[in-house]
């Protein structure tokens, strides 16, 4: 797995995917926490972060979603598949190892944004007057829904060979997942049960982590559903033996 895994990272920074990736990432959230009127941190005259965590899952859904299309289908379309599953490695460890690969060029892409933290601690009125707990508990909220979106990709990379299906399959899903059923939850039309179809999101559990409390619900749903994905990209992988 170690070595799919740095098969992988070193694919990613030597082309401009993850290059391109990261600048986009890292442009958007800084025009819109620093820059934009009605949006940015000065307008909205709090020491806090609200902005780039309600922009990131928006952003991360294309961003990821570009990082992880290529993963299998490229595999398959360039026939180097067979060549990796000719080696001593699972298809599990194969699936993981291009997993943690995204997860990793995601990690690359937030820890920039630290300076944000850095700077809101700085203008802070009295300086460091914000909500440390909260802020880092979004971090990690942050993080735990990008590791779903990567298992969402790597799934989507698993179905099609072509890698601008797989992004738009990819697109579809994360966005399906982290906003359909908060949507639906909206319309209140099934009662009692609408907190239960809310909870089945993602996005439920991404705003509850960010209080900077860890519950245990929220961290046994985010890791039930990478569990869910990264099985469902195992057995889609295993098909093509039948």
């Amino acid at each position: 797995m170690l070595a799919i895994y740095l098969k992988e990272i070193r694919s990613f920074l030597s082309s401009l995917i993850a290059y391109v990736v990261m600048l986009v990432f890292l442009l958007a959230t800084g025009l819109f926490t620093w820059v934009l009127p009605d949006y940015n941190i000065f307008d909205y005259g709090y020491a806090n972060l609200d902005t780039l965590f309600s922009m990131a899952p928006w952003l991360f859904m294309f961003l990821i979603s570009a990082i992880t299309m290529r993963s299998l289908s490229e595999e398959k379309k360039n026939g180097t598949i067979e060549i990796i599953t000719t080696r001593p490695i699972t298809d599990l460890q194969i699936i993981l190892g291009k997993y943690f690969a995204g997860i990793t060029i995601v990690l690359f892409t937030l820890i920039p944004t630290f300076i944000y933290y850095v700077t809101i601690y700085k203008l802070g009125a009295p300086e460091g007057n914000l909500d440390s707990g909260a802020i880092l508990g979004s971090y990690l909220g942050l993080f735990f829904l990008a590791s779903c979106f990567v298992a969402i990709g790597m799934l989507s990379s698993s179905l099609s060979d072509n890698q601008i299906v797989s992004f738009i399959l990819s697109l579809f899903l994360c966005f399906l997942f982290y906003n359909l059923f908060d949507l639906i939850a909206d319309f209140k039309l099934l009662g009692s049960l609408d907190a239960l179809v809310a909870s089945l999101g993602i996005n439920a559990h991404y705003q509850s982590i960010s209080r900077g409390v860890v519950d245990s619900r929220d961290l046994l749903y985010f890791l039930g559903f990478d569990i869910i994905f990264i099985w469902a990209s195992k057995t889609v992988f295993e098909s093509r033996k039948w």
